[in-house]
């Protein structure tokens, strides 16, 4: 195993255990009651994207872990990466400028793309919160600048020293009811190019 390999293998699964406790930890609550079938719907409803990061060298790590942080914080749409030689939803490369990407929802057998810029990463931003911030514009959210280092999608705004890479509450609920209806979903993607500068 290469290390490169070994290094992507490691970051997702510290990405998914993190991500997994707080998950866990901001859904604590006291037991209630649901209704089987609004579990049982949320469960057999689950749209697959797949992604390619073939042209984000230097960005594994950090796609890695934010695709962990979005599998475990949403229930109806998982992120797995496209084998080699088959079409992606998600097209993700690096560039020299800033982040940015398409805004979704995307949808199977549509194709969204993301730009891991490096010039975020050279004035001090956290890989890891922008690959997470750039597949969250790809599942349908919008920037919530300026905001609090706890959202997600406040990018740039939460400032330099944020590394929060895990969406909050209501940005998980908004891309779940982006996928509620799993592929056959009326929303479509929005195809704006979101350029996350500060």
């Amino acid at each position: 195993m290469s290390l490169s390999t070994w290094l992507k293998t490691a970051t997702v699964g510290v990405a998914v255990v993190l991500a997994t406790a707080s998950a866990t930890t901001a859904n604590a609550s006291p037991t209630t009651t649901e209704e089987p079938s609004a579990t049982s719907s949320a469960s057999a409803a689950v749209v697959t994207l797949r992604y390619d990061d073939s042209r984000a060298g230097g960005w594994e790590a950090a796609i890695a872990a934010g695709v962990a942080s979005w599998n475990a914080n949403v229930d109806n749409v998982k992120l797995v990466e496209a084998a080699p030689g088959t079409r992606a939803e998600i097209v993700i490369v690096a560039t020299t400028g800033w982040p940015q990407a398409t805004l979704g929802p995307v949808r199977p057998g549509r194709q969204v793309r993301v730009e891991l810029g490096s010039q975020a990463v050279s004035q001090g931003y956290d890989k890891t919160r922008i690959a997470a911030h750039e597949l969250g514009h790809s599942l349908g959210l919008p920037d919530t600048k300026p905001g609090p280092c706890s959202q997600l999608m406040s990018g740039s705004s939460a400032g330099t020293a944020c590394v929060n890479a895990i969406p909050d509450a209501a940005e998980q609920a908004r891309v779940e009811s982006a996928y509620a209806n799993g592929a056959a979903s009326r929303i479509v993607t929005d195809g704006r190019t979101l350029v996350d500068a500060p």
